[in-house]
């Protein structure tokens, strides 16, 4: 996953990119041996020189083709130069009503996660608070 989910944001970017974390991983059914999977990666947001990359995987068997959803994960990944220095990332334009809920959701998980690791003040993390109030 963690391959798709880097040309997805190497795409968006146009930059190398490196893992800065996996955010979560959810596996709704097993996968057997055998069965075809279809990975599709999609940058939700990006920030400054960060981006978040939703994935969906898709299960088919070779006799039943129709496509299951069987997981999901959120990565996060920073734009480098040369150096490895960050770099800006181009602004994401969500279209389609799933992108829109995607991106929105990229940043109460980004504020979230500033959160917890002290980097940003409860009280400023806004998108968060307006689910409680």
């Amino acid at each position: 996953m963690d391959k798709v989910a880097s040309i997805a944001a190497i795409k968006h970017s146009e930059q190398v990119v490196v893992t800065a974390s996996v955010n979560n991983v959810t596996f709704e059914e097993p996968v057997p041996n055998g069965s075809i999977l279809t990975i599709e990666a999609k940058v939700s947001r990006a920030f400054n020189s960060s981006m978040e990359v939703f994935i969906d995987v898709w299960k088919q068997n070779k006799t039943y083709l129709k496509k299951f959803k069987v997981n999901e994960a959120i990565y996060t990944f920073v734009a480098v130069d040369k150096y490895g220095k960050p770099v800006q990332t181009p602004e994401l334009k969500p279209q389609t009503e799933l992108e829109k809920e995607r991106y929105n959701a990229a940043l109460r998980r980004r504020q979230l996660s500033l959160v917890i690791a002290g980097k940003l003040s409860p009280k400023d993390a806004t998108e968060l608070k307006a689910l409680f109030d």
